[in-house]
């Protein structure tokens, strides 16, 4: 890309869920660190807003909702920048790019929409990669002659420049449980969460119980007969979660955004996971300083030949238990 005009505008497009947004951080910090005068925008959805806020790296939000709305000439005037990484490939985004007439419209190969509306096209899969999911986001870099994956210790280092809203509308020590995620995971059983709680509520800790308004029903009451017990389920935003997350002094639950929030806080973080690929914790585990994640046996047979398989919920309450307290 040698003897060509000056990057001013770079737009990152991923307009997927929370934790596939949360590990985009690191590709951010590289792109700010090779064009640091150039205007870093991030296209997602209005309800990861607040988490891509949160990105010291990202000078403005763009959001989906907004483009989609938006006429021809307001669109190409809203997507104006140098370059483009399709990090979710979506393909009216990868359409509006070229509309736009975006210099460099970067997108993996495996797409064929990227054939028709991006010029630079990488050649890599996600699904049955080793690495983990924020070091594959760096192979779209390639075109630019960064070859190089970073390790994982560097990916965490670059997760250091996440800054989370540090005001929490719950007050005092607590523990959060997430016990579920929308489908996006293997998921824990919601009676050893509440054997979870019982046991930290007998040791004196307070629990605090999250969830969405969607799966209010599913928890109901389960916890309501332990003290101290908060349950604040479908109760804040996403920016009021952001706090109550940066304050716990522990949190639980299986591979879903919350996970990966609490980790890139640094909050002392439990992934519960199946050990399937590309489900486990090597291609999904949260970033951040104190997460552990765990799996009741890495040599499931199941999970190895890629069937349904539950062994997630062998994982032992105590395990968890000594895990949060260590």
């Amino acid at each position: 890309m040698k003897n060509e005009k000056p990057i001013k505008r770079i737009i990152v497009s991923r307009t997927d869920s929370i934790g596939d947004v949360v590990l985009t951080l690191p590709l951010c910090v590289k792109l700010k660190s090779l064009y640091p005068e150039a205007a870093l925008i991030y296209l997602c959805k209005a309800y990861t807003k607040s988490v891509v806020e949160c990105f010291a790296p990202v000078d403005e939000v763009l959001l989906l909702e907004d483009v989609e709305h938006m006429t021809k000439v307001e669109r190409k005037q809203a997507l104006f920048a140098d370059m483009i990484f399709h990090v979710f490939p979506q393909k009216k985004i990868a359409q509006w790019a070229k509309e736009a007439n975006i210099t460099h419209r970067i997108g993996t190969s495996h797409r064929w929409a990227h054939w028709i509306y991006c010029n630079k096209r990488v050649d890599f899969t996600r699904k049955n990669s080793p690495l983990h999911e924020a070091q594959l986001n760096f192979h779209l870099l390639k075109p630019l002659g960064q070859t190089n994956i970073p390790s994982f210790s560097e990916i965490q280092d670059m997760s250091m420049s996440f800054q989370g809203n540090s005001s929490s509308p719950i007050s005092g020590d607590y523990i959060v449980l997430h016990p579920f995620s929308k489908g996006s995971a293997v998921e824990y059983p919601l009676r050893c969460y509440v054997e979870l709680a019982q046991r930290l509520s007998d040791q004196g800790y307070q629990v605090v119980v999250s969830g969405t308004a969607v799966e209010a029903e599913k928890i109901g009451v389960s916890f309501d007969h332990i003290p101290g017990v908060i349950n604040a389920v479908a109760k804040y935003s996403l920016q009021e979660l952001l706090g109550v997350l940066k304050q716990a002094k522990g949190f639980v639950a299986c591979s879903t955004g919350p996970l990966h929030l609490a980790g890139i806080m640094n909050v002392k973080t439990v992934g519960l996971f199946s050990p399937k690929k590309p489900i486990d914790p090597g291609r999904w585990s949260p970033l951040g300083t104190q997460t552990q994640c765990l799996v009741f046996d890495n040599d499931c047979t199941q999970c190895q030949e890629k069937k349904s398989c539950n062994c997630i919920e062998k994982i032992p309450v105590e395990r968890i238990f000594n895990a949060l307290l260590s």
